[in-house]
This record gives C-alpha cells, sequence and structure tokens, in this order.
C-alpha cells in the first residue's frame, strides 16, 4: 500500500475538520460543527497513532489501522454464527450444541434428509445394530449402584450426570438450575473443587462432593485438611459420595489461583478462606504423597463421612503412578468405590495453552488403560468407573461404556443446557448468558426455573435416546453393551469393531508373569506401592 494511500483517512478527517470549521463560520449552521467534532476526534486518534510506540499497524496506518483490533474482537462471533460448519468442533461443533439445546428445550434432536457425516471418512463411528431390536428399555432403570464392600451406604447414581463444575467458575443461579434440574431428574450433580455452596444446597439435589488439593470446606487456617470440618459437611443427607480430585484433565498437574479481587464474601465462605487473599489451589496434595497414604486418606474420608462411597478423579498421566495405586489397594487392603476418568479434551474456566492443548491423555485412552488393570489386578468387580470429556449425546456414553466405563459424567453438554453459547469467555467475568461470571446483573439474566427444566429435559431426553439406541443393538440395559458393538473405521477399506482395535487384559493377568501386553507388563514393573515416582528399570 502506498504513502498516500496508508494516510488518506487521517488527511482527510484533518481536511474535513478544516472545511467544517470554516464553512460553519461562514454559514452559521449547527451540522458543520458536528462533523467537525466527529473528524476532529479521529485526528486526534490518528496524531495519537503516529507518535505511540506500542502497536506499529497503528503508526502506518493511523486511524485505519483501528480496523484490525475491531474486526479481531468480533471474529469469534463472526467465526461462529456465519463461517464454522455444522461438524466444525471448536471444541463443540454447531451440531453437538443445537443437539443439547434441541434436547433441553424438549424437542426430539431430530434432523431430515439424512447424516451430515462423512461415513466413509477415517474415525467414522457407529454401533451395530440387531436384525431382532429388542423394546426400549425404561430409562429410568438405567442406574447404577456405586460402593463396595467397604462401603456402610452405597449410592444408586443415574449412568449419566453433572460433572465437576465450581461455585466461583459458574454462578450462582447457574449452580441452583443445575442442581434444580438434578433433583427433578434423580442424578447428581457434582459440587467441583469450590465445596458445597449455598446454592447446591438450596433445592435439595444429590450431590457429589470434590475434595481437592485446597480442601476448599474442609480446611483449616493453615489450608490443611480439617477432618471434623469434613465430617461435619460429609455427613449431610444431600452429599452421597466423596471424590478425591487428583488431576483435572484440561490443566493436569496445575493447580490454580483465585485473586483476591474476585474472592467474594460467598466464595470466602464457601471455601473457607479470607477475603482480601488470593484463594490458592495447589497443584499436589498435602495429606498423602504415596499411593500408600492415598489409601490410607480414601478410608479416613470413608470413615469421616459416616461409610459413604468414596472415590477419586484424575486425567491419567505417567501409567505407572496409576499402577502404583493398584499395588497400594493390593497391598493395604483399602479400595476406592470408584474412580472417575477425565480426559485431556476436559474443559475449564481458564487454564495456559500449552496445558490444555498437550498435557494429559485423552478420555478413552485413559479410561481402557484404568479399565484393563483393574482387570489384570483383579479388582475390576469391586471398583466403579467413571468417564468425563466432551459427553454430549447418547453415542458418546454408549462409545466410553463399550470400552470399560459403567456411567459417564458431563460439564460442558449441562452448560449449554442452562444457557451457555460457547461464546469462551468464560475467563472474563463478562459471560453474555450469566453462566460462568459472578457479576449479579449478568447473572440476572439466567432464570433459574426454566433453566432446571432444561437441565432435567437434556438428562432425560438422553438417557431416552441411549435406550432407544441400544433396543436397536438388541440390548436393554447399558451394563450390556461391549467393544463388539461398536466399530470404527480406519480407512477407506477397513473397518474394526472396538474389541479388535483395543487391547483387554484378562482378569488377574498383571499378578502373573505371563502378562502378553508389554506395555502394561514394563509399566506394572516400574509402579511402587510406595512412591509415585517409577522403579529402576
Amino acid at each position: 500500500m502506498t504513502l498516500f494511500s496508508r494516510y488518506t483517512v487521517f488527511v482527510l478527517c484533518i481536511l474535513v475538520t478544516i472545511g467544517g470549521v470554516l464553512l460553519a463560520d461562514a454559514e452559521g449552521a449547527q451540522w458543520p460543527w458536528i462533523v467537525s467534532a466527529c473528524t476532529g476526534a479521529l485526528s486526534v486518534l490518528g496524531f495519537r497513532d503516529l507518535v505511540q510506540g506500542r502497536h506499529s499497524i497503528q503508526r502506518n496506518y493511523p486511524i485505519i489501522g483501528h480496523i484490525r483490533w475491531m474486526v479481531e474482537l468480533i471474529r469469534p462471533e463472526i467465526r461462529q454464527y456465519l463461517i464454522e460448519g455444522e461438524e466444525d468442533a471448536a471444541p463443540f461443533s454447531r451440531a453437538q450444541r443445537s443437539l443439547v439445546y434441541e434436547r433441553a428445550k424438549g424437542q426430539l434432536g431430530e434432523h431430515p434428509f439424512g447424516t451430515l457425516l462423512e461415513t466413509y471418512r477415517d474415525g467414522y463411528e457407529f454401533i451395530s445394530h440387531s436384525s431382532r431390536p429388542k423394546p426400549a428399555a425404561d430409562p429410568k432403570s438405567f442406574r447404577i449402584t456405586i460402593g463396595g464392600d467397604q462401603c456402610a451406604k452405597p449410592y444408586s447414581a443415574s449412568i449419566f450426570n453433572i460433572s465437576a463444575m465450581s461455585f466461583g467458575s459458574l454462578s450462582a443461579n447457574a449452580i441452583r438450575a443445575l442442581n434444580k434440574g438434578a433433583a427433578m431428574g434423580g442424578f447428581y450433580h457434582d459440587t467441583g473443587e469450590g465445596s458445597i455452596s449455598p446454592y447446591h444446597r438450596e433445592f435439595g439435589g444429590d450431590i457429589v462432593w470434590e475434595v481437592a488439593s485446597g480442601y476448599f470446606g474442609c480446611r483449616d487456617a493453615k489450608g490443611h485438611f480439617d477432618p471434623a470440618r469434613f465430617a461435619e459437611q460429609a455427613k449431610a443427607e444431600q452429599v452421597k459420595m466423596i471424590e478425591i480430585k487428583l488431576s483435572q484433565g484440561a490443566k493436569p498437574g496445575h493447580g490454580g489461583i483465585l485473586p483476591a479481587a474476585k474472592v467474594t464474601r460467598e466464595i470466602a465462605e464457601t471455601r473457607g478462606v479470607p477475603m482480601g487473599e488470593d484463594c490458592i489451589s495447589p497443584a499436589i496434595h498435602s495429606e498423602f504423597s504415596t499411593p500408600l497414604e492415598l489409601m490410607d486418606f480414601i478410608a479416613r474420608l470413608r470413615e469421616g463421612s459416616g461409610g459413604k462411597p468414596v472415590g477419586f478423579k484424575l486425567c491419567l498421566g505417567h501409567p505407572w503412578e496409576f499402577m502404583g495405586m493398584v499395588k497400594a489397594m493390593l497391598q493395604t487392603g483399602i479400595r476406592p468405590d470408584f474412580i472417575v476418568i477425565d480426559g485431556a479434551e476436559g474443559g475449564t474456566g481458564a487454564a495456559p495453552t500449552e496445558f490444555s492443548d498437550h498435557l494429559g491423555i485423552p478420555m478413552r485412552e485413559g479410561l481402557l488403560f484404568v479399565h484393563n488393570t483393574l482387570v489384570g489386578a483383579g479388582l475390576r468387580d469391586q471398583i466403579k468407573i467413571g468417564a468425563a470429556g466432551k459427553i454430549v449425546s447418547a453415542f458418546d456414553i454408549a462409545s466410553v461404556l463399550a470400552i470399560g466405563a459403567d456411567w459417564v459424567n458431563a460439564a460442558r453438554g449441562f452448560m449449554f443446557a442452562v444457557g451457555c453459547v460457547q461464546s469462551m469467555s468464560c475467563n472474563t467475568n463478562h459471560c453474555p448468558t450469566g453462566v460462568a461470571t459472578q457479576d449479579k446483573l449478568r447473572q440476572k439474566a439466567l432464570v433459574v426455573p426454566d433453566k432446571a427444566l432444561r437441565v432435567q429435559r437434556f438428562h432425560d431426553n438422553t438417557v431416552k435416546a441411549l435406550a432407544d439406541l441400544l433396543a436397536a443393538a438388541g440390548l436393554e440395559h447399558p451394563s450390556e453393551i461391549g467393544p463388539h458393538h461398536l466399530a470404527r473405521r480406519i480407512s477407506i477399506a477397513e473397518i474394526k469393531q472396538f474389541s479388535e482395535l483395543h487391547v483387554f487384559l484378562r482378569p488377574g493377568e498383571l499378578l502373573g508373569t505371563d502378562c502378553e501386553h508389554k506395555l502394561y507388563a514394563r509399566n506394572w514393573a516400574l509402579a511402587s506401592a510406595e512412591r509415585f515416582e517409577a522403579l529402576a528399570s
């Protein structure tokens, strides 16, 4: 672009400003003054652009250089509403979001004319149907009992529940709507690591209390675990299970800081932290430093809760670390009642880019490894497994049940149900729908009774769709689905069943000396119950 064209707008603004002043003096009219004021302001902006030293584009293109920032500001909205394809996942596609919205509104989630998916592309997945379909089972029967022989108060959970999202990350009204919807639909609501707020308690929906490294809601003044405060909350009838958070899929191995400015009175009281100070969530737990100590912590939480199911959630990292936990289970005889597998594809309000994009094992691979390790150690029938990570449809649920999960959780799917539009502004406090913000005015946009009904409908209609899907495959209950029922295209000319694609260990295979699978045998040899670090190979 030539020198003249780069400065055209700037020069024209100066000329129009001068011309307007002269014309106003000559004619005595008001409108030239208005024009001069506008172009004069732009001229001042142009002079500022020329002398400032931060943005080279604005120095080279005074005034018009700002167009770039204006377009960048609305680029996400332009892409999402005008350019994005139905299957462009960023991170959820328009088709996925539309399915949630339709089911939350009580619509059937149908579309005409045929699939929009390319069935001959690599990675296309499907469930095979039966020549003798079964009548669809009652979706209300799709429940799973969680709690082994060391648990005094087993819990009957829905096969589909609300995954961990904290008050503080989500607004008070979002928490209210989620919990009320869970109460109406008979499924559970995971608190996330921000502890149990008054908004979790307001409608009495079943709660899974997540206890993380900050021990929010059960900590002393120094941030250490407080058994008495834990027992006080854990024994509440509304709390059905306790989940120890070891790591989170979107940012495994990373702690967090809620700046002091964002620690409101309600958040401080809920978490048990002082106002006026940063709220620190450490990267590691202070209550245990070895797999054996983790088992002891599980036993203490089970006792402190009055015998409720206790488990842990993790995004799988070093394989030998999880295997060390399993060896500690065998050595101590203490077992978690459940394990929830989070995936690297999981969501968060904010995380470092490298952590979100390049750290942690995706959910399916983590699920398979945990399932196989428990099978190989002879413990699988005593421990239930949940899975969480980009689950919004009945097929999503079926695909993870087929490879080892007993039930599933969803976070962002339920956020869509309460009104999230994937504006990608969770970390700004400017959520346009009042879901992920602490701004009181913005929260008012989220009407709790309406959104609670949508939460229930999304759950109920998704589980009903699962019942229909299983019936078409000749199955009556989710527990019947196996890896031979699903298939994936791996090339233009080849399809394989999940049972062919994935490794599945034999019961007790890791306990002998004849484990055929090198990945499992090698990491089992590296694993220790006494420490998380790998043994010398």
